[in-house]
């Protein structure tokens, strides 16, 4: 640095705070270090610039030691200085996630002690007690604003309604002197997370202006509670209405497209669909779950193929569709292509795979991939990963295996399992077994009808219809109901 330039404290500042914009954040920090050499007295100027390079850089201990020497210095009675205080300690908060180790107590503090305070540091403190949960200090300190804004309703609202305080965030609502499209559309989000869509469409309709968060708030919610046809129906009125749509917006349509077999709406959509550039992996894999629920799973794998980043999710996503749709060795393929990215795979990447083995009748491949999920990737397996690999020995002839796993396995069989166990039974015919397995599953206490159903239908697959009978009769007598059948067919 050149020696007339490095001379003065206001030369020093000025190029302190170009590296706290610009960066490296460490020049400022070595700057500021060099600054008592120099007989350099930092300033209020020098102070805030400093605390937010420590904190860019997420060098606490010496963010706090530089507070340390601005009380010493007094220059905390700044209030830029004190602004930065404050923001230092919420952004440890923040960093280190816990709010019982003190540091919550340090942000109060340091707002305390700040002299004088803008609505927006009020807001702060108040949007920090909402993130930690803390709504009864965050409404303490929204009672206690001299002035509020907007932001200050906001932010009190959206802390009920995280705590699921519905009332208390609407009795606000009615009261905020002026709203904007955000207050209405945390309403809508508040009724609709508490399941009463008639109420949250009622906020979306009365909304005096709507942007497209508030419209796909209003069709996401509906996809959400599986009332597709109500999120198709609102996501054709917002195109007459010219509303323009987003990734959000096609991720929550496609969804309820896949769930109601639409195809034809889907491929509009898809149609839709201009700049793919704009839109992420999210959108791209919600068109290939709709293609391959709506049972075209050319197109869906065609599409996945030329999606250029996959995250775990979209693989996940076509590994399972492939299984579904009877592709089970392609499934596997898949399954052995990914682990060559270097994606870490999950409980859902298994899951998938194991439905294939197990949809394909692929026991040796199933054993490989059972396990090794712990062995080779860390990954325990869950009750449900269990019960796809003793469906699959099940279906296969291997039961005698499959009874062994169900015995040492982690996790007290379910429904599925011993359904898997009588299954296999049945196909192999062994009626001793089938009785034993029930017997297991009543001293279990698996009341649940369709065992006893299911050993009912295997004596009365070989004629055994006095067995039949008496299977049905003890379900009666050990007083387990079978769920009456409905259809939605008209």
């Amino acid at each position: 640095m050149d020696t007339d330039f490095s001379s003065g404290i206001t030369s020093w500042n000025v190029m302190i705070r170009g590296y706290t914009f610009n960066g490296p954040h460490e020049k400022c920090i070595q700057l500021f270090d060099q600054m008592p050499q120099r007989g350099l007295k930092p300033n209020n100027y020098t102070y805030p610039y400093v605390l937010n390079s420590c904190c860019e850089m997420a060098f606490y201990n010496k963010a706090q030691n530089v507070h340390c020497q601005i009380v010493k210095t007094g220059f905390d009675s700044s209030f830029a200085v004190a602004n930065s205080i404050f923001n230092l300690y919420i952004k440890m908060q923040a960093s280190f996630g816990s709010e019982n180790d003190g540091r919550a107590s340090d942000g109060r503090k340091a707002f305390q002690d700040m002299r004088v305070k803008t609505v927006e540091v009020w807001n702060r403190m108040i949007s920090e007690y909402v993130r930690i949960g803390d709504i009864s200090s965050a409404r303490e300190l929204f009672d206690k604003m001299p002035e509020r804004d907007i932001v200050s309703w906001n932010s009190i609202i959206s802390g009920y309604i995280r705590s699921r305080e519905v009332a208390k965030a609407r009795d606000l609502f009615e009261r905020m002197p002026e709203k904007n499209v955000v207050s209405w559309t945390s309403m809508i989000r508040a009724y609709a997370d508490a399941g009463d869509l008639v109420t949250a469409r009622k906020f979306f309709e009365e909304m005096p202006c709507r942007n497209v968060v508030s419209w796909n708030s209003m069709i996401s919610s509906y996809t959400q509670h599986e009332k597709f046809h109500e999120a198709l129906d609102l996501f054709g009125q917002m195109q007459s209405e010219g509303v323009g749509s987003d990734g959000y917006t096609f991720v929550s349509v496609l969804s309820a497209c896949s769930h109601l077999g639409a195809l034809e709406f889907g491929k509009r959509i898809h149609y839709m669909i201009k700049d793919w550039s704009q839109l992420g992996v999210i959108v791209r894999t919600a068109l290939v779950d709709m293609y391959a629920k709506c049972g075209d799973i050319n197109t869906a794998f065609t599409l996945f193929i030329k999606i250029g980043w996959k995250d775990v999710f979209c693989w996940n996503v076509m590994i399972k569709s492939l299984a579904i749709n009877g592709r089970t060795e392609d499934a596997i393929k898949l399954f052995y292509l990914m682990q060559k990215t270097g994606l870490k795979l999950n409980d859902f990447t298994f899951m998938g795979a194991l439905f294939a083995c197990s949809h394909g009748g692929l026991v040796e491949e199933g054993r490989r991939i059972f396990y090794g999920m712990e062995r080779d990737f860390g990954v325990n397996p869950t009750l449900e990963h269990f019960g796809c690999f003793i469906d699959l020995l099940s279906r296969n002839g291997w039961l005698e295996e499959a009874q062994l796993l169900v015995r040492d396995m982690p996790y007290k069989p379910d429904i599925a399992i011993w359904g898997a166990l009588l299954g296999g039974c049945r196909e192999r015919g062994d009626l001793k077994l089938a009785e034993k397995v029930v017997e297991r599953a009543t001293k279990l206490e698996a009341n649940e009808p369709g065992i006893h159903v299911l050993l009912s239908n295997i004596h009365a697959s070989v004629g055994q219809w006095p067995e039949a009978l008496n299977a049905r009769e003890k379900m009666e007598e050990r007083k387990v109901l079978k769920t009456v059948g409905t259809s939605i067919i008209v």
